[in-house]
């Protein structure tokens, strides 16, 4: 029943980790933890307008001619955005892990300082108001729903990490779809003010409701069905390519494995292709001569195969590994950026779906796996706090992908932009290939001895 004791006992397996088993979901929180993937992807489709749809309004035309604002104006506060929705994951992680801040009181905290983002533009044209409501107060409201939304998959599903990591984290790309077609047809001088309060009221009821809900397991959890020891061994499981963290790495000793700062530096890096592909795309294709229709369909396809990619990725890296999985969307992101620019180039509109589409798969493909490769290499336990630092390095490719991206277009053109984009996401994919698992060698090492031990004693 809930709000008794359960029992449970900890197993400790040959490299020290600990894991707590006995306890079921029922135990815990009174539901089915599939409630801990519905909820938290609702949560992320939300507020995904912030990012995927920010395209698509300034495209329009909008802010430009009734408040004046400037598409440099306006990239730098999509850059700003960028770097308060990241930076907020490390505190945030923090101050969870050190249970000063509940999952659910970063929700609401959450819920209404996105609200807050888009009620600002909706209502007022001063610049300032822009950048203290869209981008730091929005930016700060969907970086807290979106790490305590990831982080509380992780959380629940250590054995099960992949696909439904990469689903919830989908719903931050493909969720804003309807709203992409919404600002670019039905976005006008009379109604702006109305669709813009709509949105921000969306945010704030859809994400308040789902986070009163959220509920974390205890530390070093386990699903009670699954034997742990087993399920790392087994090469039937994800657990043989994606075998659990040695043991329970604290920030400080994450660092000094020096994989962390090393996946730090490959986000920041393909961090900013990303954004750069997702804040220019539809400019871009306008400016190769393609309809308005186009260049919003372009961006809706982006965000689905973004989404949808993300699903797929985690699922694919449950047998193949996250690393590899991770490395082979790097090499595909780079490759796309070369195809969208060569197909605007031709004035090609079947040549630039396709490319669209790639675009769109690798440019978000890649979120999950870090989120998954962290807690595989440095366990759950510290996820919040190492994943937000892991993922402050999109707050530094936010920077390059807005304003100093506006800066490179406007003197090498696009052409100059989807060349140094495709360049240097093939360098974020060399990185990955030096990424390994902290603890792996001592792990061989007992395993090895341990079958010697059962055949000399067999």
């Amino acid at each position: 029943m809930l709000g008794s004791s359960p029992a449970y006992r900890e197993i400790t397996d040959q490299n020290g980790r600990v894991y707590r088993v006995g306890e079921t979901p029922f135990d815990i929180m009174g539901r089915s933890r599939t409630w801990m993937v519905w909820l938290p992807w609702i949560a992320m489709v939300a507020v995904s307008v912030f990012e995927y749809a920010w395209g698509s309004v300034t495209a329009s035309g909008f802010f430009a001619k009734n408040y004046g604002w400037s598409p440099a104006e306006q990239d730098w506060m999509f850059s700003l955005w960028s770097v308060f929705q990241a930076a907020v994951a490390f505190p945030v992680g923090r101050l969870r892990e050190k249970n000063i801040l509940s999952a659910r009181f970063a929700m609401v905290i959450g819920a209404v300082f996105s609200g807050l983002g888009f009620f600002g533009i909706a209502n007022s044209g001063s610049l300032a108001i822009g950048f203290l409501t869209y981008s730091v107060l929005g930016g700060i409201g969907s970086g807290m729903v979106y790490a305590t939304c990831i982080n509380m998959v992780g959380k629940w599903f250590p054995e099960k990490r992949g696909a439904r990591t990469g689903f919830v984290n989908g719903g931050f790309a493909y969720g804003s779809v309807p709203l992409i077609y919404i600002f670019a047809f039905a976005f006008h001088p009379d109604n702006y003010s109305t669709v813009l309060n709509i949105v921000g009221a969306y945010m704030l009821v859809v994400v308040l409701c789902c986070g009163l809900l959220f509920v974390d397991p205890p530390k070093n959890w386990w699903p009670k069905n699954v034997d742990p020891i087993a399920w790392a061994g087994s090469r039937k499981r994800s657990g043989h390519r994606n075998p659990p963290a040695a043991r329970q790495y604290t920030p400080m000793e994450a660092i000094r494995t020096g994989m962390l700062p090393l996946m730090w530096v490959s986000m920041v890096i393909i961090g900013g292709v990303s954004l750069f592909g997702i804040g220019n795309q539809s400019d871009f294709a306008k400016a190769s001569g393609f309809g308005p229709f186009i260049a919003a369909s372009s961006a809706g396809v982006l965000a689905i195969v973004n989404g949808v990619g993300r699903f797929f990725v985690g699922w694919v890296s449950d047998y193949l590994g996250r690393r590899r999985t991770l490395t082979m969307v790097l090499v595909i992101t780079g490759i796309a950026q070369f195809g969208v620019l060569i197909a605007g180039s031709m004035h090609s509109l079947t040549l630039f779906m396709i490319a669209a589409f790639v675009s769109g798969f690798g440019s978000g493909a890649f979120y999950p796996l870090y989120a998954m490769l962290v807690p595989d290499y440095f366990g759950e336990n510290y996820n919040a706090t190492n994943y937000g630092l892991v993922y402050t390095a999109k707050l530094v490719g936010g920077v390059g992908a807005g304003g100093l991206a506006a800066g490179v277009i406007s003197t090498w053109g696009f052409t100059g932009a989807y060349v140094l984009a495709g360049c240097i996401a093939l360098l974020a994919a060399v990185i990955t290939l030096f990424l390994r698992q902290p603890g792996t060698g001592s792990r061989r090492r007992s395993q090895r001895r341990d079958t010697e031990l059962q055949h000399a004693g067999g």
